[in-house]
Formats: C-alpha cells, structure tokens, sequence
C-alpha cells in the first residue's frame, strides 16, 4: 500500500473507516510540520505498535499568540512526505486552516490548572489551541494511540489531562527526546539559529545536564538548583531565559524541595528563538537516558 496526501476531512475518515472494516488498528502522530528525527521517531514508534499510522501536518493558528511566529513558521510538505513515507508512516493528513476552523467557528476546550504553569503564563492562549486541535483531530481520526514527543512535557500532560477528562477513548503514548549529538532537543523552530545562536543554544542542554548531576549527588534544593541553570544560560550572550523552573511533575506547580518525581523545565529565548527542553528528577529512580 503507498502512502496518500489528504487535505479533505472527509477524505480521511473515509479512509479510516476502511482500514477499520479490514481490522486494522490506528496510531495518530500530530505534527506542526517540518518534520525532524524527533517527529520520525514518534512515526516509527506507532507504525510498530499499530497496524496504520496517520500523521497530520497542520500549523495550527490557535495556539500562536498575536506576537508570535505563526507566518514564518518553517514549512516543506514535500520533505515531510518523504520523513513520513520513509519512517513507515500511511497517510499525511494536510488540512487547511479553513477547513479546521470555518467561518462562525466558535468552540474551544479548556483545560484547567496545569495550563496556568509554566508555558501557559507566557502564552496564555497556547494551550486552549493545543487542546482545540487535539481534540479536534481525535474525532477526525478515531485513533487507538495517539503519539507525542516529551520535550514538550507540559502539553503531554494536558492532553493526558484532557483525553482523561473527556473520557476520550484512545491511549496518549509518551516518547522519549531526541537529541542532535551535541545534546540540543530536535525542534523545528532550530532552523531560525543563526550559527552563534546554534552554539549558545547549548546552554539548555547544559543547565539541564548540570542540573541532574547536583540531582545525582544529592541536592534537593530547587532553588539551588534553579540559580545554578540560570548561571550556565548567562553563560550565552544570546540567551534569555522565559522561566527556569522545577516543577511537581503531576500539579506543575513550582516545589521548594524534591521530595518525589519532578521537573525541571526551561524556556529559553535564543536571541528571537523561544526553545524548551526539560528533564525528570525522581528520587526513585535518578536516571534519565534521554539527557
């Protein structure tokens, strides 16, 4: 079976309904587009673990803020449909925003709390589109599992938060950071660096490195901790943090004390470039491959 580019709603649950009648079960990759071995990664998982795999590529206006990078947010649908073909995905679903939002459109989910934290006070609309999207491709799809990147670890948890909520019946499956060598978190906003920027983008990976390290050998002190990271992102001429933070990793709410799993997040300007990344400290289980 080739792989098929559908920009037609319909079009696509015509085609799942189908792969449905033969049995077959569905994963879901949702995807802004300008795909990278982070969005591959997440393909591969679900092509091993469902018997179709759909990606949709959809930069989705109603989670940028009016300031933000919504016209210039790098596009290239011929190298996303050679990412998906090649990494065992089935079908790119490729809507306009017209179609996603009509005309009078006027229906948004919210989710509370967790939304508040971090990402949500910079971006107080951000998640609200996150969630309206999701949600929105859920009903589209009809997936078995749904598949998304822990780098972005606070929308992970809203859409756990949500597809709990809503009883949404499905699995939301957590994959690992994919990093370039050099430790950076895969992001496709990389591609805005310039080569002094690519160099100071670093210090996120380092602070967080640093930051597990003093974990290691027994600090549980998160503001220690936190002016520490702040300290390495100084470092980058560059670099202005957003928040440098070390939160309870089910509340999200900022902890004194790492008393049980938590973590610590950053969101970084790398001169007009806003990158996250973040990794878990569980004084259960200290290690973390994926840093």
């Amino acid at each position: 079976m080739g792989m098929t580019v559908l920009k037609e709603i319909e079009g696509v649950r015509e085609q799942v309904r189908a792969w449905r009648e033969q049995g077959f079960t569905v994963g879901l990759v949702p995807t802004m587009g300008y795909l990278h071995e982070g969005h591959a990664s997440l393909i591969r998982r679900a092509a091993e673990e469902n018997d179709r795999v759909v990606v949709s590529v959809f930069v989705n206006p109603t989670q940028f803020g009016p300031k933000e990078d919504l016209s210039s947010y790098p596009r290239d649908l011929v190298r996303d449909i050679e990412t998906v073909e090649r990494s065992g995905g089935d079908m790119i679903f490729y809507p306009e925003a017209s179609a996603m939002y009509p005309e009078a459109y006027s229906t948004y989910v919210e989710v509370g709390g967790i939304t508040g934290e971090l990402c949500g006070r910079s971006r107080p609309a951000h998640f609200r589109g996150v969630a309206t999207v999701v949600t929105k491709l859920f009903n589209i799809v009809r997936p078995d599992r749904a598949y998304f990147g822990r780098k972005d670890a606070q929308q992970l948890a809203v859409i756990r938060r949500m597809a709990k909520d809503l009883n949404m019946d499905l699995e939301i499956v957590g994959c690992p950071i994919v990093r370039e060598p050099d430790g950076l978190a895969m992001s496709s906003r990389n591609s805005y660096l310039s080569k002094e920027e690519r160099a100071d983008a670093l210090v996120l990976s380092r602070a967080l490195r640093q930051c597990r390290e003093r974990f290691q050998s027994g600090c549980r002190d998160a503001q220690a901790l936190k002016e520490e990271m702040r300290g390495i992102i100084a470092g980058a001429s560059s670099a202005v943090p957003d928040y440098v933070e070390i939160v309870d990793a089910v509340t999200f709410h900022s902890v004194k004390t790492i008393e049980k799993k938590a973590l610590a997040a950053l969101a970084v300007y790398i001169g007009k470039t806003r990158l996250i990344d973040n990794t878990l400290l569980d004084p259960d289980d200290e290690e973390d491959p994926e840093l």
